[in-house]
């Protein structure tokens, strides 16, 4: 790699919607710093196991589904 045009990469913290805290390596903020996020894993209908609906009143996700119907989607 060359020298000097790489961001520089540390230890942060991230601090998960309940609270839990855990470190990983980033590029971002400084070394030690804590990135508290408003949407994670725990909460974001997309990692939740399809417990939420998904809203879609004759758009794209059923023209999909008509369109792809004996596919098994």
């Amino acid at each position: 790699m060359k020298k000097g045009i790489h961001p520089e990469y540390h230890m942060i913290d991230v601090k998960m919607t309940d609270g839990t805290v855990y470190q990983t390596r980033s590029s971002w903020g400084a070394e030690g710093d804590t990135l508290s996020l408003d949407i994670d894993p725990t909460t974001h209908p997309a990692w939740t196991g399809g417990s939420s609906r998904l809203m879609d009143t004759g758009g794209r996700v059923s023209k999909f589904k008509n369109k792809y119907a004996g596919l098994g989607f």
